[in-house]
Protein backbone atom coordinates (compact mmCIF):
# COMPACT_ATOMS: atom_id res chain seq x y z
CA UNK A 1 0.00 0.00 0.00
CA UNK A 2 1.46 3.66 -0.94
CA UNK A 3 1.00 6.97 1.18
CA UNK A 4 1.14 9.28 -1.51
CA UNK A 5 -0.11 12.08 0.96
CA UNK A 6 3.69 13.18 0.96
CA UNK A 7 4.35 13.08 -2.59
CA UNK A 8 6.81 9.37 -2.41
CA UNK A 9 6.21 6.18 -1.87
CA UNK A 10 6.70 4.74 2.03
CA UNK A 11 6.51 0.87 2.44
CA UNK A 12 4.49 0.45 5.74
CA UNK A 13 5.63 -2.39 8.23
CA UNK A 14 3.70 -5.56 8.38
CA UNK A 15 3.64 -8.08 10.69
CA UNK A 16 6.31 -10.78 9.77
CA UNK A 17 8.75 -6.96 9.18
CA UNK A 18 8.02 -6.47 13.07
CA UNK A 19 9.09 -9.89 14.24
CA UNK A 20 12.52 -9.38 12.01
CA UNK A 21 12.69 -6.16 13.63
CA UNK A 22 12.50 -7.63 17.03
CA UNK A 23 14.54 -10.74 16.19
CA UNK A 24 17.65 -8.43 15.36
CA UNK A 25 17.27 -6.36 18.36
CA UNK A 26 17.23 -9.72 20.61
CA UNK A 27 20.23 -11.07 18.79
CA UNK A 28 22.15 -7.39 19.07
CA UNK A 29 21.54 -7.42 22.63
CA UNK A 30 22.63 -11.49 23.09
CA UNK A 31 26.28 -10.33 21.60
CA UNK A 32 26.15 -7.07 24.17
CA UNK A 33 25.65 -9.18 26.99
CA UNK A 34 28.52 -12.03 25.90
CA UNK A 35 30.54 -8.78 25.22
CA UNK A 36 29.92 -7.94 28.59
CA UNK A 37 30.45 -11.57 29.94
CA UNK A 38 34.06 -11.75 28.75
CA UNK A 39 35.10 -8.01 29.48
CA UNK A 40 33.93 -9.09 33.30
CA UNK A 41 36.08 -12.87 33.07
CA UNK A 42 39.23 -10.61 31.43
CA UNK A 43 39.10 -8.43 34.68
CA UNK A 44 38.93 -11.06 36.67
CA UNK A 45 42.10 -12.70 35.44
CA UNK A 46 43.92 -9.36 34.85
CA UNK A 47 42.92 -9.06 39.04
CA UNK A 48 43.92 -12.48 39.18
CA UNK A 49 47.50 -11.82 37.83
CA UNK A 50 47.96 -8.69 39.83
CA UNK A 51 47.41 -10.72 43.35
CA UNK A 52 50.04 -13.54 41.96
CA UNK A 53 52.75 -10.97 41.14
CA UNK A 54 52.08 -8.90 44.54
CA UNK A 55 51.82 -12.42 46.07
CA UNK A 56 55.18 -13.19 44.92
CA UNK A 57 56.67 -9.91 45.50
CA UNK A 58 55.46 -10.51 49.40
CA UNK A 59 57.81 -13.45 48.89
CA UNK A 60 60.78 -12.63 47.28
CA UNK A 61 60.83 -9.40 50.35
CA UNK A 62 60.56 -12.51 52.91
CA UNK A 63 63.13 -13.87 51.82
CA UNK A 64 65.24 -10.47 51.48
CA UNK A 65 64.16 -9.76 55.28
CA UNK A 66 65.24 -13.64 56.14
CA UNK A 67 68.37 -13.33 54.34
CA UNK A 68 69.40 -9.98 56.18
CA UNK A 69 68.77 -11.29 59.60
CA UNK A 70 71.19 -14.15 58.74
CA UNK A 71 68.37 -16.95 57.94
CA UNK A 72 67.83 -17.20 54.53
CA UNK A 73 66.70 -20.64 52.66
CA UNK A 74 69.76 -23.16 52.19
CA UNK A 75 69.85 -23.86 48.41
CA UNK A 76 72.30 -25.42 45.92
CA UNK A 77 74.96 -22.52 45.41
CA UNK A 78 76.43 -22.00 42.00
CA UNK A 79 80.49 -21.69 41.66
CA UNK A 80 80.28 -18.15 40.67
CA UNK A 81 78.50 -16.90 43.99
CA UNK A 82 81.40 -17.52 46.12
CA UNK A 83 84.38 -16.49 43.36
CA UNK A 84 85.94 -12.72 44.08
CA UNK A 85 86.64 -10.94 40.78
CA UNK A 86 90.08 -12.75 40.95
CA UNK A 87 88.63 -15.57 41.28
CA UNK A 88 89.23 -16.84 45.27
CA UNK A 89 86.79 -17.80 46.99
CA UNK A 90 85.31 -15.07 49.88
CA UNK A 91 86.57 -16.14 53.51
CA UNK A 92 83.00 -14.98 54.59
CA UNK A 93 81.86 -18.32 52.94
CA UNK A 94 84.09 -20.74 54.24
CA UNK A 95 82.44 -22.30 57.94
CA UNK A 96 83.97 -20.85 61.21
CA UNK A 97 83.91 -23.69 62.98
CA UNK A 98 85.36 -26.22 60.64
CA UNK A 99 88.64 -23.45 59.67
CA UNK A 100 88.87 -22.09 62.86
CA UNK A 101 89.24 -25.61 64.82
CA UNK A 102 91.72 -26.89 62.22
CA UNK A 103 93.64 -24.01 62.03
CA UNK A 104 94.04 -24.06 65.88
CA UNK A 105 94.77 -27.82 65.96
CA UNK A 106 97.40 -27.66 63.52
CA UNK A 107 98.94 -24.14 65.26
CA UNK A 108 99.05 -26.21 68.48
CA UNK A 109 100.28 -29.40 66.66
CA UNK A 110 103.55 -27.04 65.23
CA UNK A 111 104.56 -25.54 69.12
CA UNK A 112 104.28 -29.62 70.19
CA UNK A 113 105.64 -30.87 67.44
CA UNK A 114 108.96 -28.58 68.17
CA UNK A 115 108.79 -29.24 71.63
CA UNK A 116 108.92 -32.98 71.70
CA UNK A 117 111.62 -33.25 68.51
CA UNK A 118 113.95 -30.87 69.84
CA UNK A 119 115.71 -33.64 72.69
CA UNK A 120 115.99 -35.37 69.08
CA UNK A 121 118.26 -33.52 67.12
CA UNK A 122 120.40 -31.81 70.83
CA UNK A 123 123.70 -29.96 68.23
CA UNK A 124 120.82 -28.60 65.83
CA UNK A 125 119.09 -25.49 66.57
CA UNK A 126 116.36 -26.31 64.42
CA UNK A 127 115.42 -29.97 64.51
CA UNK A 128 115.46 -31.99 61.39
CA UNK A 129 112.10 -33.11 61.86
CA UNK A 130 110.12 -30.03 63.08
CA UNK A 131 110.79 -28.54 59.56
CA UNK A 132 110.10 -31.31 57.51
CA UNK A 133 106.54 -31.06 59.46
CA UNK A 134 106.85 -27.10 58.51
CA UNK A 135 107.20 -28.18 55.11
CA UNK A 136 104.05 -30.82 55.47
CA UNK A 137 101.69 -28.14 56.89
CA UNK A 138 102.94 -25.62 53.82
CA UNK A 139 101.67 -28.46 51.73
CA UNK A 140 98.79 -29.44 53.53
CA UNK A 141 97.98 -25.62 53.05
CA UNK A 142 98.21 -25.83 49.53
CA UNK A 143 96.20 -29.09 49.31
CA UNK A 144 93.04 -27.65 51.33
CA UNK A 145 93.00 -24.69 48.98
CA UNK A 146 92.69 -27.05 46.21
CA UNK A 147 90.14 -29.09 47.72
CA UNK A 148 88.34 -25.90 48.66
CA UNK A 149 87.98 -24.87 44.77
CA UNK A 150 86.99 -28.44 43.75
CA UNK A 151 83.67 -29.48 42.73
CA UNK A 152 81.81 -32.51 44.89
CA UNK A 153 80.78 -33.68 41.45
CA UNK A 154 84.73 -34.71 40.65
CA UNK A 155 84.68 -36.79 44.09
CA UNK A 156 82.00 -38.41 43.31
CA UNK A 157 83.36 -39.34 39.51
CA UNK A 158 87.01 -40.21 41.44
CA UNK A 159 85.71 -42.25 43.86
CA UNK A 160 86.10 -45.50 42.46
CA UNK A 161 89.53 -44.84 40.37
CA UNK A 162 90.91 -43.74 44.07
CA UNK A 163 89.64 -46.58 45.45
CA UNK A 164 91.60 -48.78 42.92
CA UNK A 165 94.54 -46.69 42.77
CA UNK A 166 94.76 -47.36 46.86
CA UNK A 167 94.12 -51.14 46.88
CA UNK A 168 97.04 -50.91 43.90
CA UNK A 169 99.27 -49.47 46.40
CA UNK A 170 98.29 -51.78 49.21
CA UNK A 171 98.76 -54.85 47.00
CA UNK A 172 102.68 -53.95 46.10
CA UNK A 173 103.18 -52.43 49.99
CA UNK A 174 103.82 -55.88 51.30
CA UNK A 175 106.72 -56.49 48.81
CA UNK A 176 108.50 -53.36 47.68
CA UNK A 177 107.66 -51.68 51.13
CA UNK A 178 109.94 -50.55 53.48
CA UNK A 179 109.99 -52.45 56.97
CA UNK A 180 109.90 -50.99 60.42
CA UNK A 181 108.86 -52.20 63.70
CA UNK A 182 108.37 -55.25 62.20
CA UNK A 183 105.64 -54.03 59.43
CA UNK A 184 105.69 -52.87 55.94
CA UNK A 185 103.73 -50.10 55.65
CA UNK A 186 105.40 -47.54 53.62
CA UNK A 187 106.45 -47.70 49.59
CA UNK A 188 109.95 -44.90 48.87
CA UNK A 189 109.81 -42.54 45.91
CA UNK A 190 112.06 -42.93 44.09
CA UNK A 191 114.59 -40.25 43.49
CA UNK A 192 113.06 -38.96 46.82
CA UNK A 193 113.84 -38.92 50.17
CA UNK A 194 110.36 -39.65 51.09
CA UNK A 195 107.89 -42.41 51.87
CA UNK A 196 104.73 -43.09 51.25
CA UNK A 197 102.03 -44.53 53.25
CA UNK A 198 99.26 -46.43 51.60
CA UNK A 199 97.23 -46.91 53.92
CA UNK A 200 96.06 -42.98 54.88
CA UNK A 201 94.88 -42.99 51.43
CA UNK A 202 93.19 -46.15 51.31
CA UNK A 203 91.60 -45.17 54.44
CA UNK A 204 90.07 -41.65 53.30
CA UNK A 205 89.17 -43.31 49.95
CA UNK A 206 87.14 -46.27 50.88
CA UNK A 207 85.29 -43.76 53.02
CA UNK A 208 84.36 -41.43 49.43
CA UNK A 209 83.44 -44.72 47.63
CA UNK A 210 81.33 -45.87 50.02
CA UNK A 211 79.71 -42.50 50.29
CA UNK A 212 79.27 -42.49 46.61
CA UNK A 213 78.04 -46.06 46.42
CA UNK A 214 75.17 -44.98 49.40
CA UNK A 215 73.82 -42.32 47.32
CA UNK A 216 73.82 -43.74 44.44
CA UNK A 217 72.01 -46.90 45.45
CA UNK A 218 69.38 -48.19 47.95
CA UNK A 219 71.20 -48.06 51.08
CA UNK A 220 68.40 -50.46 52.78
CA UNK A 221 69.06 -52.97 50.10
CA UNK A 222 71.25 -56.53 50.59
CA UNK A 223 72.91 -55.33 47.32
CA UNK A 224 74.01 -51.89 48.16
CA UNK A 225 75.03 -53.57 51.85
CA UNK A 226 77.08 -56.07 49.72
CA UNK A 227 78.97 -54.10 47.79
CA UNK A 228 80.06 -51.47 50.35
CA UNK A 229 81.07 -54.65 52.48
CA UNK A 230 83.12 -56.01 49.26
CA UNK A 231 84.63 -52.55 49.05
CA UNK A 232 85.60 -52.47 52.82
CA UNK A 233 86.70 -55.96 53.05
CA UNK A 234 89.37 -55.63 50.19
CA UNK A 235 91.34 -53.05 52.14
CA UNK A 236 91.17 -54.39 55.71
CA UNK A 237 92.25 -57.99 54.28
CA UNK A 238 94.99 -56.04 52.61
CA UNK A 239 96.05 -53.95 55.47
CA UNK A 240 96.05 -57.11 58.09
CA UNK A 241 98.83 -58.59 55.80
CA UNK A 242 101.13 -55.57 56.42
CA UNK A 243 100.28 -55.97 59.79
CA UNK A 244 98.49 -52.54 60.40
CA UNK A 245 95.08 -53.73 62.86
CA UNK A 246 94.75 -49.92 63.55
CA UNK A 247 94.05 -49.14 60.12
CA UNK A 248 91.82 -51.76 59.53
CA UNK A 249 89.92 -51.36 62.29
CA UNK A 250 89.53 -47.51 61.19
CA UNK A 251 88.35 -48.64 58.04
CA UNK A 252 85.65 -50.74 59.70
CA UNK A 253 84.62 -48.30 61.73
CA UNK A 254 84.13 -45.67 59.04
CA UNK A 255 82.10 -48.26 57.08
CA UNK A 256 79.87 -49.10 59.89
CA UNK A 257 79.22 -45.46 60.73
CA UNK A 258 78.38 -44.40 57.09
CA UNK A 259 75.80 -47.38 56.73
CA UNK A 260 74.45 -46.19 59.80
CA UNK A 261 73.98 -42.79 58.59
CA UNK A 262 72.96 -43.82 55.26
CA UNK A 263 69.75 -45.88 56.58
CA UNK A 264 70.62 -49.57 57.02
CA UNK A 265 68.97 -51.20 59.23
CA UNK A 266 70.24 -51.34 62.86
CA UNK A 267 69.88 -55.20 63.01
CA UNK A 268 71.65 -55.68 59.85
CA UNK A 269 74.35 -53.39 61.89
CA UNK A 270 74.32 -55.23 64.88
CA UNK A 271 74.79 -58.55 63.12
CA UNK A 272 77.95 -56.72 61.06
CA UNK A 273 79.73 -55.73 64.14
CA UNK A 274 79.31 -58.84 66.18
CA UNK A 275 80.80 -60.14 62.94
CA UNK A 276 83.10 -57.49 63.39
CA UNK A 277 84.14 -58.54 67.10
CA UNK A 278 84.66 -61.93 66.34
CA UNK A 279 86.99 -61.30 63.32
CA UNK A 280 89.31 -59.11 65.40
CA UNK A 281 89.33 -61.31 68.27
CA UNK A 282 90.17 -64.70 66.09
CA UNK A 283 92.87 -62.10 64.73
CA UNK A 284 94.35 -61.08 68.43
CA UNK A 285 94.32 -64.70 69.09
CA UNK A 286 96.28 -66.06 66.28
CA UNK A 287 98.84 -62.81 66.08
CA UNK A 288 101.55 -62.66 68.66
CA UNK A 289 102.09 -59.07 68.80
CA UNK A 290 98.66 -57.77 68.85
CA UNK A 291 98.56 -60.45 71.90
CA UNK A 292 101.18 -58.69 73.63
CA UNK A 293 99.02 -55.32 72.98
CA UNK A 294 96.04 -56.48 74.64
CA UNK A 295 98.35 -58.24 77.89
CA UNK A 296 99.54 -54.16 77.96
CA UNK A 297 96.55 -52.92 77.87
CA UNK A 298 94.69 -55.34 80.35
CA UNK A 299 97.51 -55.58 83.12
CA UNK A 300 100.00 -52.56 82.51
CA UNK A 301 101.52 -52.31 85.87
CA UNK A 302 102.30 -56.02 86.20
CA UNK A 303 104.51 -55.57 82.81
CA UNK A 304 105.75 -52.28 82.98
CA UNK A 305 108.87 -53.49 81.82
CA UNK A 306 107.48 -55.21 78.58
CA UNK A 307 104.62 -54.77 77.20
CA UNK A 308 102.90 -52.30 79.39
CA UNK A 309 105.96 -49.93 79.47
CA UNK A 310 104.57 -47.15 76.90
CA UNK A 311 101.30 -47.12 78.39
CA UNK A 312 103.16 -46.77 82.19
CA UNK A 313 104.70 -43.77 80.90
CA UNK A 314 102.40 -42.30 79.94
CA UNK A 315 100.20 -42.26 83.12
CA UNK A 316 103.65 -41.25 84.44
CA UNK A 317 103.03 -38.09 81.96
CA UNK A 318 99.65 -37.58 82.77
CA UNK A 319 100.02 -37.65 86.76
CA UNK A 320 103.54 -35.19 86.36
CA UNK A 321 101.29 -32.63 84.35
CA UNK A 322 98.56 -32.08 86.49
CA UNK A 323 96.13 -29.30 86.22
CA UNK A 324 98.25 -26.65 84.56
CA UNK A 325 101.59 -28.74 83.47
CA UNK A 326 104.99 -28.04 84.12
CA UNK A 327 105.82 -26.02 81.44
CA UNK A 328 105.83 -25.68 77.79
CA UNK A 329 109.34 -27.65 76.74
CA UNK A 330 109.97 -28.73 80.22
CA UNK A 331 108.50 -32.39 80.32
CA UNK A 332 110.73 -34.91 80.95
CA UNK A 333 108.72 -38.19 79.78
CA UNK A 334 109.71 -37.09 75.85
CA UNK A 335 113.34 -37.80 76.83
CA UNK A 336 113.19 -41.47 75.75
CA UNK A 337 111.38 -42.27 78.97
CA UNK A 338 108.15 -42.64 76.58
CA UNK A 339 108.38 -43.81 73.23
CA UNK A 340 106.89 -42.50 69.98
CA UNK A 341 106.38 -39.27 72.26
CA UNK A 342 106.04 -37.11 69.11
CA UNK A 343 103.64 -39.29 66.67
CA UNK A 344 101.35 -41.83 68.56
CA UNK A 345 101.91 -40.44 72.12
CA UNK A 346 101.64 -37.20 71.76
CA UNK A 347 98.97 -36.16 73.66
CA UNK A 348 100.46 -37.48 77.01
CA UNK A 349 102.86 -34.77 76.36
CA UNK A 350 100.59 -32.30 76.10
CA UNK A 351 99.12 -33.39 79.50
CA UNK A 352 102.61 -33.16 80.90
CA UNK A 353 103.69 -29.59 79.69
CA UNK A 354 100.45 -28.09 79.42
CA UNK A 355 98.14 -29.67 82.10
CA UNK A 356 94.66 -31.08 82.13
CA UNK A 357 94.07 -27.59 80.66
CA UNK A 358 95.97 -28.16 77.72
CA UNK A 359 94.24 -31.45 76.97
CA UNK A 360 90.86 -30.24 77.95
CA UNK A 361 91.52 -27.56 74.81
CA UNK A 362 92.56 -30.13 72.34
CA UNK A 363 89.71 -32.77 72.74
CA UNK A 364 87.52 -29.55 72.76
CA UNK A 365 88.70 -28.09 69.52
CA UNK A 366 88.31 -31.39 68.15
CA UNK A 367 84.63 -31.56 69.52
CA UNK A 368 84.04 -28.07 68.08
CA UNK A 369 85.12 -29.66 64.95
CA UNK A 370 83.12 -32.90 64.77
CA UNK A 371 80.13 -30.43 65.52
CA UNK A 372 80.44 -27.81 62.68
CA UNK A 373 80.82 -30.99 60.50
CA UNK A 374 78.21 -33.04 61.46
CA UNK A 375 76.15 -29.30 61.23
CA UNK A 376 77.27 -29.12 57.50
CA UNK A 377 76.20 -32.78 57.02
CA UNK A 378 72.65 -32.20 58.46
CA UNK A 379 72.23 -28.70 56.74
CA UNK A 380 72.89 -30.54 53.43
CA UNK A 381 70.31 -31.65 50.81
CA UNK A 382 72.09 -33.64 48.01
CA UNK A 383 72.62 -37.05 49.54
CA UNK A 384 76.39 -38.09 48.44
CA UNK A 385 77.57 -34.10 49.55
CA UNK A 386 75.51 -35.24 52.88
CA UNK A 387 77.49 -38.58 53.33
CA UNK A 388 80.99 -37.27 51.99
CA UNK A 389 80.81 -34.77 55.01
CA UNK A 390 79.91 -37.37 57.57
CA UNK A 391 83.04 -39.60 56.23
CA UNK A 392 85.36 -36.51 56.68
CA UNK A 393 84.26 -35.66 60.03
CA UNK A 394 84.79 -39.45 61.05
CA UNK A 395 88.00 -39.74 59.55
CA UNK A 396 89.07 -36.61 61.72
CA UNK A 397 87.15 -37.30 64.87
CA UNK A 398 87.16 -41.13 65.32
CA UNK A 399 90.94 -41.07 64.93
CA UNK A 400 91.48 -38.33 67.46
CA UNK A 401 88.83 -39.69 70.30
CA UNK A 402 90.67 -43.34 69.73
CA UNK A 403 94.09 -41.47 70.06
CA UNK A 404 93.01 -40.22 73.80
CA UNK A 405 91.09 -43.61 74.66
CA UNK A 406 94.51 -44.89 73.92
CA UNK A 407 96.85 -42.84 75.91
CA UNK A 408 94.86 -42.91 78.90
CA UNK A 409 94.53 -46.54 78.90
CA UNK A 410 91.14 -47.26 78.28
CA UNK A 411 91.78 -49.20 74.81
CA UNK A 412 94.68 -50.89 73.77
CA UNK A 413 97.48 -49.60 71.89
CA UNK A 414 96.62 -49.16 67.83
CA UNK A 415 98.82 -47.03 66.28
CA UNK A 416 96.45 -43.97 65.74
CA UNK A 417 98.19 -40.76 65.57
CA UNK A 418 96.48 -38.14 66.83
CA UNK A 419 95.19 -35.24 63.74
CA UNK A 420 97.18 -32.19 63.25
CA UNK A 421 99.40 -33.08 66.28
CA UNK A 422 101.19 -36.09 65.69
CA UNK A 423 104.28 -35.91 63.24
CA UNK A 424 103.62 -37.40 59.98
CA UNK A 425 103.71 -36.04 56.67
CA UNK A 426 100.97 -38.69 55.18
CA UNK A 427 98.39 -38.12 57.66
CA UNK A 428 98.39 -34.89 57.66
CA UNK A 429 98.16 -34.34 54.24
CA UNK A 430 95.34 -36.67 54.42
CA UNK A 431 93.62 -34.50 57.24
CA UNK A 432 94.06 -31.30 55.06
CA UNK A 433 92.39 -32.93 52.00
CA UNK A 434 89.47 -34.02 54.72
CA UNK A 435 89.12 -30.24 56.07
CA UNK A 436 89.20 -29.16 52.27
CA UNK A 437 86.41 -31.52 50.95
CA UNK A 438 84.75 -30.23 54.72
CA UNK A 439 85.20 -26.82 53.59
CA UNK A 440 83.42 -27.22 50.00
CA UNK A 441 80.23 -29.18 51.11
CA UNK A 442 79.99 -26.57 53.92
CA UNK A 443 80.01 -23.30 50.77
CA UNK A 444 78.65 -25.17 48.22
CA UNK A 445 75.47 -26.71 49.53
CA UNK A 446 74.41 -24.43 52.08
CA UNK A 447 75.28 -21.32 51.14
CA UNK A 448 72.68 -17.82 51.54
CA UNK A 449 71.49 -16.37 48.53
CA UNK A 450 73.53 -13.64 48.04
CA UNK A 451 71.85 -10.24 48.16
CA UNK A 452 70.67 -8.79 45.35
CA UNK A 453 70.33 -11.79 43.44
CA UNK A 454 66.88 -13.62 42.90
CA UNK A 455 66.73 -16.96 43.89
Amino acid sequence: MRDRRRGGPRVIPTGAGKKRGSGAAAEKQRRSTAGAQKQRRSTAGAQKRRRSTAGAQKQRRSRVERNSEGQSPRRRATATEFATPGGGLHVAALDGGIAGSAALLAALGLVMIYSTTAPLAMGSAIPPLFLKHMAALVLALGITTVALRTPLAFWRRMALPLWLASVGLLLVTPVLGMEANGARRWLAVPGLAISVQPAELAKWATAVCIAALLAAGRPAGWRTLRSCLLLAGIPVGLLLLQPDLGSAFLVLALTGALLFVGGVPLRRLGALALLGVAGVAAYVAARPYALARWKGYLAPWQNSRAEGFQLVQSFVAFGRGGTFGVGLGDGRQKLEYLPEAHTDFILSVVAEELGLVGVLVVLGLFAALAVAGVRVALRTRDPFAQLLAFAMTAFLAVPAGVNAAVVMGILPTTGFTLPFLSFGSNSLLVCALSVGVLLRVATEQTAPAPRGRRS
